[in-house]
């Protein structure tokens, strides 16, 4: 079954139409078709309520099994992407945001500046990536052959 996703860019700039969105699209296109289904892809802007608002949707109304996030991770007074998926998270997955921090930094030491969050919402698995596109496309390389596995434990599978 495949795995369906909704793409959640937050982001000021996107979002009042003054930036093209790249990190969105960057995220679609890395998704293999076979195994994801892009069924959402939204734009906000950095605002706190706006994102629970957003992600809460995601999850109860539109059941995705994942959320990734671009975008509201770092260190800006506007960036508040990790508090919002913290709020509505039931249970944190400390060791997804961990891995991109740690294996992203040998690349980039800037790495360790990036906030994001991963946690589950029932069944709704959530990821804050960064907002750039070259760090999107890193950090996705890294869990991108965990996430199937993560789902179908979420529906109930085995370990």
């Amino acid at each position: 079954m495949a795995i369906k996703v909704a793409i959640l860019t937050i982001s000021d700039k996107a979002a009042d139409g003054s930036r093209e969105d790249v990190s969105g699209p960057t995220i679609e296109k890395m998704l293999p078709r076979d195994q994801y289904n892009v069924c959402e892809k939204t734009i906000i802007p950095d605002d706190y309520r706006t994102i629970v608002g957003a992600l809460r949707d995601l999850s109860d109304q539109k059941a995705m099994d994942l959320v990734l996030t671009t975008g509201g991770t770092g260190l800006g007074p506007r960036d508040v992407t990790p508090e919002a998926t913290t709020s509505v998270c039931d249970r944190m997955v400390p060791g997804l945001s961990e891995i991109l921090r740690s294996e992203t930094f040998k690349r980039t030491p800037n790495a360790v500046l990036s906030r994001g969050v991963s946690g589950m919402r029932e069944k709704t698995l959530i990821i804050n990536l960064p907002g750039s596109p070259k760090a999107v496309r890193e950090c996705l390389e890294i869990i991108l052959n965990v996430l199937p596995h993560a789902v179908e434990m979420m529906r109930g599978g085995g370990h």
